[in-house]
């Protein structure tokens, strides 16, 4: 059992709903167990300024169902140098922090990590509404940005059923197309495109075209952002394009962008966020850092954060030399795993997409 007497919490990255319960769960879980809890504002970048502020049960009571993060976000090179480190250090010693609690994608895990190594046991948590971290099956924010998205496409339908109209909306999601495939199938989409897979063109633009001829008068199409033309530019703003000039139908376009970050979190995200982060205390109490918590197959785990990145980075064909030489067989079987795991349900999603858009 390690013995806490204050811990630190901050969110870092791009914001999703959800990370304020996290931070709730935490003090109250903190507090329970007689820790102190200290709020860094504004990420990596408020540690290294000393921008820190005290959490009590007071001050976060009311923080489960807002959107954002109260506690402020930013993006920190600075972090990445061995001088960001050594001042981040300081101010954790300087003010008697004894362990990190740090909320966000992969990049959070690394600087989670590298404190671990610097002598501030850290553990991470997967805030991110892309669902793009490999090793668990759920991020905290996607459940509420597919509502978001699934809302202002029923919007959008309203319009494209007055007009008999297509809309193609291009979602959030970076290089992951989940939040598209999941919106896609919630909506009745005709088609969607993801960067995981190929996009057969030639037979959207005719299924399109043959629904119209028998009758459907608004149609939407769902692109994920990652999906990009051989330029570089975005391929949603091509297919608009497309799609009117073979079909003859008006076709608009519509780029929801970070409006899918934002909002009160769903009921999913709020009760995972709150096991995950009560299950992080409770870590760093028994003794246990430089972990990620992770949803898998239904229950909360931890998972080494090196494994959670390297796997990621495997899923995502971005290995570099010596990226796996530290792994045992039986570690890099478990990561093949999950990446089977993971393109077996990207397979599944886009196969109901295709089976009920109309």
């Amino acid at each position: 059992m390690a013995t806490f007497r204050k811990i630190g919490i901050l969110t870092s990255g791009g914001d999703a709903p959800g990370m304020n319960a996290c931070v709730k769960a935490v003090v109250n879980k903190a507090y329970a167990l007689g820790i102190e809890v200290v709020g860094i504002r504004g990420g990596y970048a408020g540690l290294i300024r000393g921008d820190l502020i005290p959490l009590t049960q007071q001050s976060v009571s009311n923080v489960i169902g807002t959107g954002g993060t109260f506690l402020y976000s930013s993006r920190c090179p600075e972090f990445a140098t061995e001088e960001g480190m050594r001042v981040a250090v300081e101010i954790c010693k300087k003010n008697q922090i004894d362990a990190m609690i740090c909320i966000g994608g992969d990049g959070t895990f690394r600087g989670a990590t590298d404190l671990t190594f610097h002598g501030i046991p850290s553990i991470g948590l997967p805030g991110t509404i892309d669902n793009d971290i490999t090793a668990t099956d759920y991020t905290i924010g996607l459940d509420t940005s597919i509502n978001t998205t699934v809302n202002m496409i029923d919007c959008l339908r309203d319009t494209c059923e007055s007009h008999a109209r297509i809309n193609v909306v291009e979602v959030m999601g970076r290089h992951c197309g989940q939040i598209a495939l999941y919106a896609a199938i919630a909506s009745g989409a005709v088609a969607v495109a993801i960067p995981e897979r190929p996009f057969d063109e030639a037979a959207a633009l005719d299924k399109i075209r043959a629904l119209r001829k028998n009758g459907k008068r608004g149609m939407i199409v769902v692109v994920a952002e990652g999906l990009t033309n051989p330029d570089g530019s975005p391929y949603a703003e091509t297919l608009t394009k497309r799609i009117e000039e073979y079909t003859g139908i008006s076709t608009r376009f519509a780029r929801f962008a970070h409006v899918v970050r934002g909002g009160n979190p769903t009921v999913r995200d709020r009760t995972t966020a709150s096991d995950m982060a009560s299950r992080a205390v409770e870590l760093l109490v028994e003794g246990k850092s430089n972990v990620v918590m992770c949803e898998l197959d239904g229950e909360i785990r931890d998972v080494d954060i090196a494994f959670a990145l390297i796997a990621d980075r495997m899923y995502k064909n971005k290995l570099k030399d010596g990226d796996l030489d530290r792994f045992s067989a039986d570690e890099l079987d478990s990561m093949r795993a999950l990446i089977a795991k993971r393109n077996r349900e990207i397979d599944r999603l886009y196969q109901v997409a295709a089976d009920v858009g109309f």
